[in-house]
Formats: structure tokens, sequence, C-alpha cells
């Protein structure tokens, strides 16, 4: 029987392990990116490590997060990721340069390789054919250093496309409606694979896009495969010679596939406050919007913002919409620049916003009390955008676009003759702002780290002890997300000094959970956190395990975990048990005194155990899945400590 991309991919990097769904494996990794919100901290884990350079063919370190740089420590890190950079042959994205998933599918992506990456929407390079994960900056370290890493052997999901998508209507509505269809949770250990002769509509900036966001589904990445269309996008990026054809057998399988006509796709928003709550625009049509943002690594291509600036040339935007745009990279700056676009931009009224993340992390161009905001990102959990009272839409751009003319949800297809954006025959290509490229993996041994006052060190982990004697720190709900848990916004300030960003541990959810949690851990009491749900939606930022971790956390007891947070989870030694029966939720309260006596054993074994509710004399079963090397894992306390005791 043939194969599909993703298991074509699959087997060419096996290192451990065989291709059955459900199993574990170990896959090899040819690339790797780091942002500087995650970078920091997975380069310092790195450096523990004690490896003399990155053992990848290509590893990245790009700066497009915390490019606000009010107070020292955003510009001391930018100095710390230069140097190690330098010192270990990477090639560093200075800011200013552009978004990291932008960037990398311009100058780097090639298909049929693999790319780890420390931030949730590296599946982005899946739009250029490549098997490309997001993961924690500890796994991202070890990928660097030449280890394998470790997954589920995914399901394949066929996504077949036929027809072709109407004039107004984007990448995406398409994969908005993939979200509507199959939700934010339960799809952990699935590849979405797109196919059908749909594909020759959807050129690779559309593939992004919908890559991207496939994120939000939970599957572990999204694939396109590599064809003319490829071919073509990277031709004109001066990159023919990173092509190869990437198509799925004739007689290849699949788990299961979902058909779709692009032709009876309409325009569509994500309502607040997540990406799967998705409605058509026309049923939104007429109600008020303040604001309207355009970016972000989702639709920040030369397409989009082309598209955009021809949709308002020669108009206003309305008196009471503040609109701004952020490009994805200098390369969608330049050409907008050379075309007279950005002209059009400005003359209609848009803010030009500096191509990073910004306000997709809720760096900037926070909306105001109980504003609507019109977003072309990916995420609009709630207080994501800076705001909490805020209504966050996702939309395509030019849905976006549309509104920003009329100051209200408007069908795009209503503006009238809608342009129609080709790809160049030639990008723009200036890669004077990727430096150390001539070093890359073999780095400057004598390069002098620089460390700021804000760069902290690696915290440690004691072995996973025998018995959990805990308390119930904090009970929440379903789709608690690493926003919850880790603020982002300016508080990604604190990233690489654990102690300081662990006071902000479930800021948004519970102002006094760092401090309780904090004195539980100085009495000698385990700290657990109970969860709904899908708990630990959204970004890879290994934060949210490694301060709870720091706090004393010992065990996350949840309805379900996401893929990603839960290998974080594992790899700060914290055990990720799940209710044997869901509505024993309910049998546990905040502040209840939890006992398992048999911890360590019941890691070591079938994962099976009861968990004593001492305060309300209940006893409660719960198990953990784990495979024999996450179980090593958990009991050195984590993937450091077992590193160090060459148990990992």
């Amino acid at each position: 029987m043939g194969r599909n991309v993703v298991e074509k991919i699959l087997a060419a990097h096996l290192v451990a392990g065989e291709l059955i769904p459900g199993q574990e494996i170990a896959i090899r990794m040819d690339q790797t990116l780091t942002q500087d919100a995650t970078g920091t901290m997975a380069y310092l884990q790195f450096e523990s490590m004690g490896m003399d350079c990155a053992r990848t063919e290509l590893s990245v370190s790009y700066v497009d997060h915390n490019t606000i740089q009010v107070g020292f420590e955003n510009a001391d890190d930018h100095a710390y990721l230069r140097s190690v950079a330098q010192r270990y042959g990477l090639v560093y994205s200075r800011p200013g340069n552009g978004i990291c998933h932008q960037l990398h599918l311009e100058r780097f992506g090639k298909p049929g390789q693999t790319l780890l990456g420390s931030d949730s929407h590296t599946p982005t390079g899946g739009g250029i054919g490549m098997l490309a994960i997001g993961a924690g900056g500890i796994d991202v370290a070890v990928a660097m250093g030449g280890g394998p890493f470790y997954l589920t052997c995914p399901k394949v999901t066929r996504v077949l496309l036929t027809g072709a998508l109407q004039a107004g209507v984007s990448a995406k509505d398409l994969i908005l409606l993939v979200l509507s269809i199959y939700g934010t949770n339960g799809n952990v250990g699935r590849v979405l694979e797109y196919a059908g002769p749909g594909l020759a509509s959807l050129d690779v900036p559309a593939r992004a896009t919908i890559t991207n966001m496939g994120a939000e589904l939970g599957v572990t990445t999204s694939v396109f495969p590599s064809d003319a269309l490829t071919r073509k996008f990277l031709a004109a990026q001066g990159r023919s010679a990173d092509w190869a054809e990437l198509v799925a057998d004739p007689d290849a399988s699949y788990d299961q596939t979902l058909a779709l006509d692009l032709a009876t796709v309409v325009p569509m928003a994500a309502c607040p406050h997540s990406p799967g709550n998705v409605a058509a625009v026309a049923t939104l049509a007429g109600r008020r919007v303040n604001q309207v943002l355009i970016g972000s690594c989702t639709n920040s291509s030369y397409r989009d913002l082309k598209t955009v600036a021809l949709l308002l040339r020669g108009k206003k935007i309305h008196p009471d919409v503040e609109v701004g745009v952020a490009p994805g990279s200098r390369q969608v700056v330049l050409m907008l620049a050379q075309e007279g676009l950005l002209t059009d931009l400005v003359a209609a009224g848009v803010r030009i916003l500096e191509n990073a993340c910004g306000f997709c992390i809720g760096n900037h161009m926070s909306p105001g009390t109980d504003a609507v905001s019109l977003r072309t990102s990916n995420r609009n959990f709630e207080a994501r955008s800076g705001t909490a009272s805020a209504q966050v839409y996702l939309v395509s751009p030019e849905t976006a676009a549309a509104a920003a003319l009329t100051g209200v949800f408007t069908d795009p297809r209503l503006l009238g003759t809608l342009p129609t954006v080709a790809e160049p025959a030639q990008f723009t290509i200036d890669d004077s702002m990727f430096q150390f490229v001539a070093t890359a993996g073999t780095g400057v041994p004598g390069t002098t780290i620089v460390r700021g006052p804000n760069i902290g060190t690696v915290p440690a982990n004691a072995p996973l002890p025998e018995q959990l004697q805990g308390v119930a720190v904090i009970k929440v709900g379903e789709k608690i997300t690493t926003d919850h848990i880790m603020p982002a916004g300016a508080r990604l300030k604190y990233r690489s000094n654990v102690p300081a960003y662990s006071q902000y541990v479930f800021e948004p959810v519970d102002k006094e959970f760092a401090k309780r949690a904090a004195a539980n851990r100085e009495a000698g009491r385990h700290n657990v956190i109970v969860a709904g749900e899908s708990y630990g939606q959204g970004s890879s930022r290994e934060h949210a395990a490694m301060c709870p971790m720091y706090l004393g956390v010992k065990a996350v007891l949840a309805k379900s975990i996401e893929r990603i947070h839960l290998a974080n989870l594992i790899n700060f030694g914290i055990v990720p048990f799940a209710f044997a029966n869901p509505a024993d939720y309910d049998a546990i309260a905040t502040n209840d005194r939890l006992t398992m006596p048999n911890l360590r054993a019941a890691v070591a074994g079938d994962g099976r155990a009861i968990l004593r509710n001492e305060t309300q004399g209940l006893d409660i079963p719960v198990v953990t899945t784990l495979s024999s090397r996450q179980k090593r894992l958990l009991l050195a306390g984590g993937l450091l400590p077992a590193v160090a005791r060459g148990e990992a």
C-alpha cells in the first residue's frame, strides 16, 4: 500500500518506534526555530546541556514577540540571543526583520524536511510541504543538540478539496470552516493532510494561513503536498534548488476523509472567545466595529496586505474605527513600498505597525473598554488582546478591510469588484538582517555570552516523591489556555527570569494563586491543579509548566490535557493525571487536601491510582497514560534532570 505525505516524511526521519498510530515514535529534526518569548529559556537549557554547537541542518533564532522595549529586559534578552546565536552556530534574525513563521516560509522552509519550533504556530511550515511541529523550548533545545523529538504517531485525516474559492473568500475563511467542523479540542494525535483538485487554486501563502491556524484545532500539525505551486513560490523567492516534489501515492490510505467544495465556502468569523466559536459573517452583518487589526503570522503576507491596500485605495476608513496593519516581514514592507501600496494604506487612514507579533499577543494596540475588535490573527482568547472586556473576532483580510470601510461587520462580497492578487514572478530579497549565516552549524567558540540582570538560570527540580501530600491549590474550568496560566503581553518580559515570572501564574484567573502556591511549597505541601476539558490550549509556552513547577506543583488533574502542554508538564516533572470518571471533577474543591501514598509507584506502573480527598473523605480513581520514556522523565523530575543522569 502506498503512503500519504505525512507517512513519507515520518518514514524518512524515523529514529525509533514504528509508524503505528497511537504508538510513541522518535524522529530526527532537520531544522529548529525559536522566537524571543520562548527562545531565551530554550537557549539557557541548551547551554546547560554542555553542547559545543547546534547539530541540526539549520537553527534560527528569531526576535519578533517582545520588540516593544519599555525597560531594559527585552533589549537585554535580544543581546543574549544574539550572542548565543554567534557562539553556537545559529542564524539570528534581528528585531524588525519580521515574524518567525512568515520569514521561515519565505527564506528557509524546505519541502519534505522536519521543523521543530518553540512556538505553537510552527505548523505554518506545512504550507510548503514540511512536517512542522510546535513544542516546548526544552524539546527544541534537545533537537538542536542532535537529539530526536518524541511524539505519538498520528492518525492522518485527508481534507479533500474540490472547486475554487469565490472572490472575496480566502484561505482564512476555509480554516475557520474546518474549525467549525472539528472544534478546538478532541483532535490530539491527528494530522490534517490537504489534497484534491482544489489545491490548484491555493497558493503557498493561502496554504500557510491554513496550516498556521490549524494549530487551533489541537492537531499535531497540518500538511500540504509540495507541487508545482510550491515550486513556483520557491523560484520567486530565489530558492528553486530547495524544491522537491512531495505528493501522496495514488493508493495512500487515511484514517478519515473530510470533503469540502471550496465554492461553497463563505466569509466566516470566529466569535469571542474561542477560535472554534465560528459563524458566517452574514449572520453578524451590521454590528458595530471599533477596531480592525490586520497582520500576525496568519495573515501578513504580501498577498494579504496587497489585497487590503487595493480594497482601501482611494477611500477613507470609517471615522469610528481605528485600523492598524502589521506586515509579516521586511520583504512584505519593501514590496508594498515599491508598489506604492503603503501610500494607499496611509492615505486611507491606516496606522502602519511594526512587522512583529505585537497586537496578536497583547503587546500593544489593546482595544478600548467593551470594544469590538476584528483581527486577522489566530487567537481570540478572553483578555489576550490586553483588554479583558473586549470582544475580539477573527476574520479574513477581506472581511477586515470591509469593516474598516463601513464601520460594521460587512460581507466583503458586497463591496463590488474585488481585486485579485497574483503571486509575483520575483519577490524582493534582502537577507541583510539575518546574521551569522556563514557560521551556522559551527559557531564562534570564543564568543562572550551577554547576560543582563534579567537573564536567570534554568530552575532545578527534584525527583518525583514517593507520595503526594498536597492541596488542590486551584480549580479551573474548561478550555483553560496557556494565556490563562502564564499571561502574555507586558508580562512576557520576565520570561527569562522564572522567579519573577512565577509571580504571575494564573494572574488572569486568580491573582492570589502564586502567593498561595508558594506558601504551600514553603510549608512542604505539594500543589495540585484541578481542571476541566482541554486544559493547556494555545501557546507552546513552556513557562506554563515551568513556573508552576517552580511553585511546587507536582500534578495536574484534568478531564483532558492538550498535546503540547501535556508534553511540557512531563518535561518539567509534573504528573498529568486524568479523571477515570470525568464526573469526579465535582468531587474536589479548591483547598481540599489531597493524598496519594503510591505516587511514584503509580507513575512507574500502569498509571492507575486512587487519589484520596482527605477533606471530603472521598476516593477518586485517576489515570496517567505514559510511554516508558515519559515514565523515566517524570521519575527523574523532568527532562533536564533525566539528561543529567543519562536517563532521557
